[in-house]
């Protein structure tokens, strides 16, 4: 075997090895392999407490309450079930009941959620300024607030 033959041996066994060992990884993974629960997964399995996991869903209508250690209570609904959130810190803008949200943190023994970061779901017209602008300079942005589209020139 010359020493290219045996470089080149070398590299696919090392391809293969590495293939093997990132099947492995996302095979031991897929079961938690999950972008967030819904409240009714929460509900149906039995979650043990200090589980950390993403709740999503949307906020239930009059649940938002102020807590007197300013933190906040809200609930989290999927329409078949419904789970009790407590969050300690600043809700982002789009926060709002009715909304869609998403909620990392851990499950208590008492069956509150407790979250410690709050992802609120932005609609669909949603473009950060930058982007606007750049739209805006090239003549493709509609300026009653429309989503972008192609201007014919």
């Amino acid at each position: 075997m010359t020493r290219k033959q045996r470089r080149l041996s070398l590299i696919g066994v090392a391809g293969v090895v590495l293939i093997c060992a990132a099947g492995l990884v996302l095979y031991a993974m897929s079961d938690r392999i999950v972008f967030f629960s819904s409240p009714s997964d929460i509900a149906a399995s039995t979650t043990a407490p200090g589980t950390r996991l993403r709740l999503g869903g949307l906020v239930a209508v009059g649940s938002v309450e102020k807590t007197t250690d300013g933190g906040v209570t809200f609930a989290v609904t999927d329409g078949a079930a419904t789970v009790p959130v407590a969050y300690r810190g600043i809700l982002p803008d789009l926060f709002s009941e009715g909304e869609g949200v998403v909620a990392e943190g851990l499950v208590g023994s008492d069956g509150v959620f407790a979250a410690d970061s709050v992802l609120a779901k932005h609609d669909e017209q949603y473009m950060p300024r930058e982007v606007v602008d750049a739209l805006k300079a090239q003549g493709m942005w509609q300026e009653d607030g429309a989503p972008p589209h192609a201007v014919e020139q």
